[in-house]
């Protein structure tokens, strides 16, 4: 049976084979998770930052509501969303809204956790 380790090996020859005939890539391991992510040429921080935006997304979309910081994290991803979905461009008067009942969602939010405590 393959592990991950292996499959990593594996994936190792075939970057280097890549790099050889002049590809850019961007490889990043974290081995303590079993995670490889792959970057291209067209790689940029906001390209970066997106992509990890969608990690932290899932787990906000898939969270319980019930857990106590599942409406820190959801209302934070949705204002993070907006701004790098406009970061070379200007804020819409709707999104300005959006972003600011956000921010009352997360003030809200901080107030009950705070009563909990």
């Amino acid at each position: 049976m393959a592990t991950f380790d292996s499959f990593c090996q594996s994936l190792e020859k075939l970057i280097h084979q890549y790099e050889h005939e002049n590809t850019l890539l961007k490889v990043e391991r974290d081995v303590d998770f079993d995670i490889v992510k792959i970057f291209g040429e067209k790689l940029s921080a906001l390209s970066r930052a997106k992509n990890g935006l969608n990690d932290v997304t899932e787990l906000a979309y898939t969270t319980a509501e019930h857990h106590p910081y599942w409406n820190l994290l959801y209302n934070s991803t949705e204002i993070a969303h907006t701004i790098l979905e406009k970061w070379d461009d200007k804020l819409t008067p709707k999104e300005i809204d959006d972003i600011k009942w956000s921010i009352d969602e997360l003030t809200k939010t901080l107030e009950k956790i705070k009563t909990q405590n």
